[in-house]
């Protein structure tokens, strides 16, 4: 039987459909975090890893748009600036400034933080975001497998490399952005690096559990020092971060991300838990806290076991090499 404007009906449908599923998207994504709250340059300093693209480039704007001086700390110095000049530009706020730091290095990282505390005394809020998610490579330039290397030890050594600025610059704080994978993870003592038995899932799982144990224990370590330790989970985001996973990949991507597409994050709705811990006067004193969409959720087990999270910490100092000093040039 013939239907009377049947084009238009279809793609009246679709249009309607295409609306009902934005407008679900920005309802589950959640709301954003509180506009008024400030962070002027004059009292705040952020460095962030990661700060050129998704949840990462998002926060970079909003703390720039909310007057703090910004570090964005990443591994693609082109990007970084492509996106600096479009935060600069749209926030009118000329204090953000790009520094390499490639967190599969541990050589970069230490330069990163030489040239950070030769520029700046202070550091109010350092944001370990940025993180890969089982990529191709499976190790990094020093030996680690690359999601720990990357998402664990470069921002264990990182942050401990800043710690003395942090303690400096206090009520300072550390975001570490993990994931609700951990919930997944487990740390593989006898094989941490997974050599034996790889599994791109099972990394990046317990590289995310390596995230709350280290925030954890690094809590437990600053108690004294005024320096709140946040772990945030930003949910599921459509981020760079889901490139090398099969549902972004050839054909599958036309297949089922229109699926998750909904329900999804944007990248500046997933970056309001960072802004939520990084600048929320009522977490000034968080020790290791573990939160969801700005709420305090308990993280698994596993992220709870004091021993194991010393264990860990004990073994980053190691294969990081954290309390050696760096070979000083030959005298001329």
């Amino acid at each position: 039987m013939w239907v009377p404007n049947l084009p238009v009906t279809i793609i009246s449908a679709v249009a309607a459909s295409a609306g009902a599923a934005c407008i679900y998207k920005d309802f589950h994504g959640g709301p954003p975090y509180d506009r008024d709250v400030r962070a002027d340059g004059k009292s705040k300093t952020v460095v962030i890893t990661g700060a050129n693209s998704g949840i990462g480039k998002e926060a970079a704007w909003e703390f720039a748009n909310r007057g703090a001086k910004v570090f964005m700390a990443c591994r693609d110095m082109e990007k970084c600036e492509a996106a600096r000049r479009e935060i600069v530009t749209e926030t009118r706020n000329k204090y953000v400034y790009c520094r390499p730091c490639d967190l599969a290095s541990t050589a970069s990282i230490r330069q990163f933080v030489e040239r950070f505390k030769s520029e700046e005394p202070h550091i109010h809020v350092l944001v370990n975001n940025a993180g890969v998610m089982e990529p191709p490579t499976r190790v990094t330039r020093d030996g680690f497998e690359t999601q720990l290397g990357v998402n664990h030890m470069g921002h264990f050594l990182l942050t401990n490399l800043l710690l003395d600025t942090l303690k400096a610059s206090v009520p300072s704080r550390v975001v570490v952005v993990s994931s609700s994978a951990h919930y997944n993870g487990h740390i593989h003592k006898e094989d941490l690096n997974l050599t034996r038995n790889y599994d791109a899932r099972a990394a990046y799982a317990q590289s995310k559990l390596a995230n709350v144990l280290f925030a954890r224990e690094l809590a437990k370590n600053t108690l004294d020092a005024g320096i709140s330790v946040i772990a945030v989970d930003p949910g599921l985001t459509d981020t760079a971060l889901t490139r090398h996973l099969p549902m972004t990949r050839s054909l599958t991507r036309y297949l089922v991300y229109p699926v998750f597409w909904p329900v999804m994050k944007t990248p500046k709705i997933g970056a309001q838990v960072i802004l939520h811990a990084a600048l929320d006067p009522k977490l000034r004193r968080c020790a290791g806290d573990y939160y969801v969409d700005m709420k305090p959720v308990e993280p698994s087990k596993e992220a709870q076991d004091f021993e194991l999270s010393l264990w860990l910490w004990r073994v980053s100092e190691k294969w990081t090499r954290l309390r050696e000093q760096p070979a000083q040039p030959a005298a001329a």
